[in-house]
C-alpha cells in the first residue's frame, strides 16, 4: 500500500493477491485498488471477478475489465476476507503498502519455490467488509455443461515413484501439521468407536459420519460435505493455519464438522467457495479430456434439482468447489492426479462427485540450477558441480555446459556435453571471470538454460607489497600504512601480515593480521626505533615480506629543568646564567632551552631573555640596583617542559657617570701643559674619590695618526700639570671619574698642539735612474715642529754602514753620478731647523738600470739524456754553456751560430739539442747572449761531430691482457733470443711521477707487465740500440687492463623451511663491493638432469624458493655480479653446485634436507653434462701444454 499527498487529499493503494482460476500462468491474482479519501475505486482485472455484499445482504458479482466505486468513512484499508485455504498478508516495500492473499498450503510451482504463509491482518470492525473473490461464471443453465481448463500440473510417468529417489518437495509437512494431523486421526477413531458402541442413528438434519480410510485413498463421496473434507476443517487443520474464512466457521458449528480430513499426502486445492450452502442431492460426474504435460481439460454436466426441498423457486446461481489431490501410498508416489468436483449454489450444497484419475505426460526436464564451484579449483582450473532438476518423467541423460570463454561479450560456447553432474575447466587466467549456463537434456528435448553464473577462478600467490609507510607516530604508537601488491587483481581477496621487530633478539614479531591497509602499533617505547615489514597472503599462500622499514617513535615531554644558578659574579648590567638539563628527556635530545625574566619581585611580566642550546647565558641590558627574577624551561621533540623554580638576582650599583673634557690653562709649552676639570654629572650613588687624566700621542701638527695611550694623572683633584711631551705634537686628553663602583667612562677627547720643536724625519726619497751610471734623488719637506727648515743633508752609499753625505743645502733635488750598472745602492735625508737637526729618514735601495750581457766564456759537448724523446746521436747535438754576466737585465734567449746553416734561436737555457742534423758529420759552433737590452758578443768558436745513425723502434702490441697482467710484443722474431744478438731492445713505462721508468732491456721480442691495477691505463714505449747507439723511442702507446670479476662465492647453503616442505632458503656469504661498485647475487637451480635457470637476482645473501615438488632433486649455485658505474655488469665464476635432496617418507615430519656442499654428493650418480665439459676442457689444456712445451724445447732451441 502507498501514500501520497496530492491536493490535500490522500490516495491509498492496495494490491490484493490470490491464486484463482489463470489456466495460462501460476502467479496469483492482482487487484489494485486506489483510494481517495472518501471513494475507493476497486480496480478488476481482466478475466477476474470482484463480489461485493450490498445493504440488503445480496452479493453482486462483478467481473472485469472494470472500476468499482465505494465508499470508506475514512479513507483507510478496509478489511480483507479470504476464502477457505487463503491467509491475506499486508507487506510494505519503497513507501508501498500492499495486501497479498495468498495460498495457505503448499502446492507446487514449476520454478520450485513453496508460496510466502503469513498470517491475515487483523479485520477493522468500524469499516465495511468488502470481499476480493475468484473469478465466477455467470450463472449457468441447471442442465448445461460446465468446463474447466486446469493448467500448472506436474508432467508424471507411469513410474510408482520420483525418478530421482525421493518425494517431491511440497508434499512435505511442518510439524505442526503433522501434530494436527494425528490428533484429528485419534479424534477419528474415537468417534467412529463412540458410534459403533452406542448404536444410534444419525441425527435427521446431522451430515453423514466420515468413515475412516486407509492411507493413499482418495476420499469417498460420504467423506466430502459441500467440498470440504471432514465438515470443513480438514483443509485448515492439515495446513496448520489458525484463519479460515466466513465458509468455514460456519461449518465448525455443524455436526461432525472436525472430524474427517483427507488422506496424508493429499495436497488439495479449492478453487470456489460459497458462503452458505444447502444440500443438492443430485451429484457432478467430472470428464478429464486433452491430457497435456502441464494441463488437462475438465468438463461436467450441472446437477438437477429435486423438488420439495424448499429451495427458492427463483433460478440461484451455482458455484462448483473443484479439488485436486496428487497422492501417494506407503512413501512411494504414483505420478497421478485425482480431480473432485462439488457444485454448490448461494443456499444449496451438493455432495462430492466421484474421483476422475488420470496420468499427465511427460516433457523436457526442468531448468537446473546454475553450476556451482566446487573445492579443488586453483588458479588456472574451476571444478563445477550441479544439482539434477525434475525430470519430468523422462530420465535425464545428459547436460550442457556452456561458457563464454572468459570475454564478457554475452557470447557462448559449448564447453562439456555428458551425463557427469560436475566438470573439469583447465587452462584459465588467474583472477579471471568466466560465465558458465546449463541445460538438461532427456528423451523429451532439452530444457532452458539455467541463469548465468559468473565464476572467478583464484589468484596467485600476491608479490611482495611495499614497505609500510608512516601516517603518524605517537610516544607509544605507530600509524602504518602500506599499498596493495600492484600485480594483484582487484577480485582476489588480499590479507597482510604486518611483522615488527623490536631489537631485542626476538626477531621479527606478527603485530597485525587482516585485509586494511593500515594498522595503529600500539603499547611501544617512546623514542625508540622499530622495524616493520609487511607480507600480502592470499588463497595461494603468503608472498614474501617487504623490504624492512624503520620507524621511531615520538619523545615524550621532557622534565623540567633545574632551578638556575648564577655563574661568576653579579654585574651591574648583566649575570651569566647557568642550569642543568632536566633528569628525564624524555627519550630526545633538548634541542634548546628558553630563558625568562622579569624585573621586579611581582613576576607579573615575563620577558624572552635567551633561546637556544646552550645552558649557560648572560642576561645583558640590565639597571644597576635592580631585582629581577629568572626562569628556564626546555623543549625537545616531545614538546615543551614544565617551568624550574624561580632565582632572584639582585644587581649592584654602578660607577660615576661621564665627566666634561679637560680644560687648557694659560698658553702649552714645548713639553708641558696644564689642564683643569669639573665633577660628572652623575655620581652613581657615591662620591667621587678619584680622576683619571688619559693622554694620547698624535702625529706632528696637521697629523691624524694616533700613538699610544697613557695615564698621565690620578688624583682626588680638578686639575693637573703634565710634562714630558714632545714639541709640536698635538695630543688628545681625556677624563673619567671613580667611586666606589670602580670608574666611570672617559670624557670627550680635548686636543691641545705643543710649542716648537725640531723638524720631524724626512719620508723616504724617491730615487730615479737617468741612465745605468746617472740616478736623481729627490724628497719632500717634513713637518717643521714649529721652526723653518734651513737645509737637506743627503747620505749615499753601497751599504748601509758605507754611506757618506754626498749633497747639503736647500734644494730637494740631487743628481749623483759615476755609477755601475745593475748595482745596489742606499740612500737617506735629514732637515734642519733653528731648534736643532731632525732625524734621518729610511735608507731606500736603489738599483742602477742593467746593459746587454756578456760574451758566452765557454761551450762543450753535453751527454745526450738516458731516454730523451727527441734526442739522437746521429742527427742531433747536445751542447752546454757557461751563462755570462746577465748586467742586470735577464738574459731572454742565446743565438747559435752553426756556420753555413742558419743560426738557431733558443730560450734562457744553458743546454739545447741541435736536431736534423746529418750522421757523422762535424760542426763549427759559437753562441751570443741576448736580453732585452741588445744582445752581447759571440763566444770563442768550438767544433763538435754528429754520431751514426741507430735503429728505429719496433711497433709494440698487446697480444694477451687480464685484469692484473698485460703481455706485449714488438718486432718479428722469436719470442727468446740470446743476449749476443747485436740488436735490443728497451721497453718503458711511465711511473705515477710521469716519468718514465725501464720494464726490460734485452734481446726477446715479448715481455709480460704483472702486478697492475684493474681498470688502469698504462702508456708504455719502447727503444732500439746497437753498438751504433740508441735508436730513439717510439710512440707512447697506451693500454687498459679490464675489470676485475668478483672472487668465487663458496659453497652455497641450503635448508627447507620449517613447517614447509615446498619451501626451501638458500644462503650464501657475502662478497665486499670492489672499488665502489656493489656486488649482487644470481641463484641459478636445476631440477634432475634439466638446465640451469635462474631464480633470483638480487642483493640479499639468502633467497626462499617456493614450490618445490616432492621427490624430486634440486641443484644451487651462486655467482656474485660486479655493477660497474659506466661499464656493463661483470660476473663472476659460479659456487660449487649444491644438492638438495628430496624429502623421504620415512624422515620424520618437519625434517628439512639441509646439505652442504658434501651432503649433496652422491658417489653413484653419474656426471652431469657440465661436469663432463669441464673435465674434457681440463685434459685438453693439460696436452696443450704437453705439445706448447715439447715444440719450444725440442724446436725453439
Amino acid at each position: 500500500m502507498e501514500r501520497a499527498d496530492s491536493d490535500g487529499a490522500r490516495g491509498l493503494r492496495w494490491s490484493a493477491r490470490t491464486q484463482m482460476e489463470r489456466a495460462d500462468s501460476d502467479l496469483p491474482i492482482v487487484f489494485d485498488v486506489c483510494f481517495s479519501p472518501q471513494v475507493i475505486l476497486v480496480q478488476v482485472n481482466p478475466g477476474e471477478a470482484f463480489t461485493i455484499r450490498r445493504e440488503d445482504g445480496q452479493f453482486q458479482c462483478i467481473t472485469g475489465p472494470a472500476q468499482v466505486p465505494m465508499m470508506s468513512p475514512n479513507g483507510s484499508v478496509p478489511p480483507i476476507y479470504v476464502p477457505p485455504g487463503y491467509v491475506s498478508q499486508i507487506i510494505e516495500e519503497n513507501g508501498v503498502r500492499r495486501v497479498l492473499v495468498l495460498p495457505q498450503q503448499p502446492e507446487f510451482h514449476p520454478g520450485g519455490h513453496s508460496p510466502l504463509h503469513h498470517p491475515p491482518p487483523p479485520p477493522h470492525a468500524h469499516l465495511p467488509a468488502f470481499i476480493p473473490h475468484p473469478a465466477m461464471l455467470p450463472p449457468p443453465h441447471p442442465t448445461s455443461t460446465q468446463c474447466l481448463c486446469v493448467s500448472g500440473l506436474l508432467p508424471v510417468s507411469a513410474d510408482s515413484h520420483s525418478p530421482h529417489g525421493r518425494p517431491p518437495p511440497f508434499v512435505h509437512r511442518d510439524e505442526r501439521a503433522s501434530k494436527t494431523y494425528e490428533r484429528l486421526q485419534k479424534k477419528l477413531k474415537e468417534r467412529q468407536g463412540g458410534e459403533r458402541g452406542g448404536g444410534g442413528g444419525q441425527m435427521k438434519d446431522s451430515p453423514p459420519p466420515s468413515p475412516q480410510k486407509s492411507r493413499g485413498s482418495p476420499p469417498s463421496m460420504d467423506s466430502i460435505y459441500n467440498g470440504v473434507v471432514g465438515g470443513g476443517k480438514g483443509l485448515e487443520a492439515e495446513l496448520g493455519q489458525g484463519q479460515t474464512s466466513t465458509t468455514a466457521k460456519q461449518m465448525e458449528k455443524e455436526p461432525g464438522g472436525k472430524e474427517g480430513q483427507w488422506p496424508e499426502g493429499c495436497a488439495t486445492d479449492t478453487f470456489f467457495s460459497n458462503p452458505e450452502p444447502r444440500l443438492i442431492p443430485s451429484c457432478v460426474t467430472l470428464q478429464v479430456t486433452d491430457i497435456q504435460a502441464k494441463g488437462a481439460v475438465l468438463s461436467w454436466v450441472a446437477p438437477s434439482r429435486a423438488e420439495g426441498e424448499g429451495v427458492s423457486p427463483s433460478p440461484e446461481p451455482l458455484s462448483y468447489d473443484v479439488s485436486i489431490s496428487y497422492s501417494g501410498k506407503d512413501g512411494k508416489y504414483t505420478s497421478m492426479y485425482r480431480v473432485l468436483a462439488v457444485c454448490s449454489g448461494q443456499c444449496l450444497r451438493g455432495s462430492p462427485s466421484e474421483a476422475v484419475a488420470f496420468t499427465t505426460r511427460s516433457c523436457e526436464p526442468d531448468p537446473p540450477g546454475p553450476p556451482r564451484k566446487a573445492s579443488g579449483s586453483k588458479s588456472s582450473t574451476l571444478v563445477l558441480q550441479w544439482k539434477a532438476p525434475c525430470d519430468n518423467g523422462s530420465k535425464i541423460q545428459n547436460y550442457t555446459l556452456q561458457w563464454d570463454e572468459g570475454k564478457g561479450t554475452g557470447g557462448f560456447e559449448q564447453c562439456y556435453y555428458g551425463p557427469q553432474k560436475q566438470y573439469r575447466v583447465t587452462k584459465l587466467s588467474p583472477a579471471s571471470r568466466y560465465s558458465f549456463r546449463l541445460a538438461a537434456k532427456n528423451d523429451m528435448g532439452i530444457s532452458e538454460f539455467s541463469e548465468t553464473v559468473d565464476l572467478y577462478t583464484s589468484c596467485s600467490v600476491p608479490s611482495p607489497p611495499l614497505p609500510p609507510e608512516l601516517v603518524k607516530a605517537g610516544v607509544t604508537w605507530l600509524c602504518l600504512t602500506w599499498q596493495r601488491p600492484s600485480t594483484s587483481p582487484k577480485e582476489d581477496d588480499i590479507f597482510y601480515s604486518l611483522e615488527m621487530d623490536e631489537d631485542e633478539g626476538y626477531g621479527f614479531q606478527p603485530s597485525y593480521d587482516g585485509d586494511e591497509l593500515s594498522c595503529t602499533v600500539k603499547n611501544l617505547h617512546r623514542s625508540t626505533k622499530y622495524k616493520f615489514r609487511v607480507a600480502a597472503y592470499n588463497t595461494e599462500g603468503k608472498s614474501n615480506p617487504s623490504q624492512v622499514a624503520e620507524f621511531t617513535t615520538c619523545p615524550d615531554r621532557p622534565g623540567g629543568p633545574c632551578r638556575p644558578v648564577i655563574r661568576g659574579r653579579v654585574l651591574p648590567n648583566s649575570f651569566r646564567l647557568a642550569w642543568e638539563p632536566p633528569k628525564d628527556n624524555g627519550g630526545a635530545e633538548v634541542t634548546k632551552y628558553v630563558v625568562e625574566i622579569s624585573e621586579g619581585l611581582s613576576g607579573v611580566s615575563w620577558e624572552l631573555a635567551y633561546s637556544g642550546p646552550a645552558m649557560e647565558h648572560v642576561c645583558e641590558g640590565l639597571k644597576p640596583g635592580h631585582s629581577y627574577q629568572t626562569r628556564v624551561y626546555c623543549m625537545s621533540e616531545g614538546g615543551q617542559s614544565p617551568l624550574s623554580e624561580t632565582l632572584q638576582v639582585q644587581t649592584p650599583a654602578v660607577p660615576p657617570g661621564q665627566c666634561q673634557p679637560p680644560r687648557v690653562v694659560g698658553k702649552p709649552k714645548a713639553r708641558e701643559v696644564q689642564l683643569r676639570w669639573g665633577p660628572p654629572c652623575v655620581g652613581g650613588g657615591s662620591p667621587v674619590s678619584v680622576y683619571s687624566v688619559e693622554v694620547c700621542g698624535a702625529g706632528p701638527q696637521g697629523s691624524t695618526g694616533q700613538e699610544e695611550v697613557r695615564e698621565v694623572y690620578q688624583g682626588s683633584e680638578v686639575d693637573c700639570t703634565v710634562g714630558s711631551l714632545l714639541p709640536g705634537r698635538t695630543y688628545s686628553f681625556r677624563l673619567r671619574a671613580a667611586n666606589k663602583a670602580g670608574y666611570g667612562p672617559l670624557s670627550e677627547h680635548c686636543e691641545v698642539t705643543m710649542g716648537p720643536g725640531a723638524p720631524e724625519p724626512c719620508k723616504a726619497p724617491h730615487i730615479t735612474c737617468k741612465s745605468p751610471t746617472v740616478a736623481v734623488v729627490s724628497w719632500e719637506a717634513p713637518a717643521c715642529n714649529g721652526g723653518v727648515i734651513s737645509e737637506y743633508r743627503v747620505e749615499w752609499g753601497a751599504a748601509q754602514g758605507t754611506m757618506q753625505v754626498c749633497f747639503s743645502g736647500a734644494s730637494l733635488t740631487h743628481e749623483v753620478k759615476g755609477l755601475l750598472p745593475a748595482t745596489n745602492y742606499f740612500c737617506r735625508v735629514q732637515a734642519v731647523n733653528v731648534a736643532g737637526v731632525g732625524l734621518f729618514s729610511e735608507a731606500v735601495l736603489c738599483q742602477t738600470p742593467p746593459s746587454v750581457p756578456a760574451a758566452v766564456s765557454s761551450v762543450h759537448e753535453e751527454d745526450g739524456p738516458p731516454t730523451p724523446p727527441l734526442y739522437s746521436p746521429s742527427t742531433c747535438l747536445a751542447v752546454g754553456w757557461e751563462p755570462p754576466c746577465d748586467h742586470g737585465a735577464e738574459i731572454s734567449s742565446y743565438l747559435i751560430d752553426l756556420g753555413e746553416r742558419q743560426s738557431i734561436s733558443v730560450g734562457p737555457v744553458t743546454k739545447y739539442i741541435i736536431q736534423h742534423l746529418q750522421p757523422d758529420t762535424s760542426y763549427r759552433i759559437r753562441i751570443q747572449a741576448l736580453n732585452n737590452l741588445g744582445s752581447g758578443p759571440f763566444s770563442h768558436t768550438f767544433k763538435l761531430k754528429t754520431k751514426p745513425l741507430p735503429p728505429q723502434p719496433p711497433r709494440l702490441e698487446c697480444t694477451a691482457f687480464s685484469h692484473q697482467t698485460l703481455r706485449l710484443k714488438w718486432g718479428d722474431g722469436p719470442a727468446k733470443a740470446t743476449p749476443s744478438d747485436a740488436l735490443q731492445y728497451q721497453l718503458q713505462t711511465e711511473d705515477k711521477r710521469g716519468r718514465f721508468v725501464s720494464l726490460y732491456r734485452g734481446p726477446c721480442h715479448t715481455h709480460k707487465v704483472q702486478r697492475l691495477n684493474e681498470c688502469t691505463s698504462y702508456m708504455f714505449r719502447i727503444q732500439a740500440f746497437n753498438e751504433a747507439g740508441q735508436g730513439p723511442f717510439s710512440t707512447v702507446y697506451t693500454f687498459t687492463t679490464p675489470r676485475s670479476p668478483p672472487a668465487p662465492i663458496k659453497a652455497p647453503r641450503v635448508e627447507r623451511v620449517e613447517d614447509m616442505s615446498s619451501v626451501c632458503e638458500v644462503s650464501w656469504e657475502p662478497l665486499l663491493p670492489m672499488k665502489g661498485d656493489p656486488i649482487i647475487y644470481t641463484v641459478q637451480s636445476m631440477m634432475g638432469n634439466s638446465e640451469y635457470k635462474q631464480v633470483y637476482k638480487g642483493s640479499a645473501t639468502s633467497y626462499q624458493m617456493p614450490g618445490l615438488q616432492p621427490n624430486s632433486e634440486y641443484r644451487f649455485r651462486v655467482c656474485g655480479i660486479r655493477q660497474c658505474q659506466d661499464a656493463p655488469e661483470l660476473s663472476g665464476p659460479y659456487s660449487p653446485t649444491v644438492t638438495l635432496s628430496p624429502q623421504r617418507s620415512e624422515l620424520s615430519a618437519g625434517s628439512v634436507s639441509s646439505v652442504g656442499p658434501r651432503a649433496g654428493a652422491d658417489p653413484a650418480r653419474p656426471l652431469t653434462d657440465e661436469q663432463w665439459a669441464a673435465l674434457i676442457i681440463m685434459l685438453c689444456a693439460v696436452i696443450s701444454i704437453l705439445i706448447a712445451f715439447i715444440i719450444q724445447y725440442f724446436v725453439i732451441k
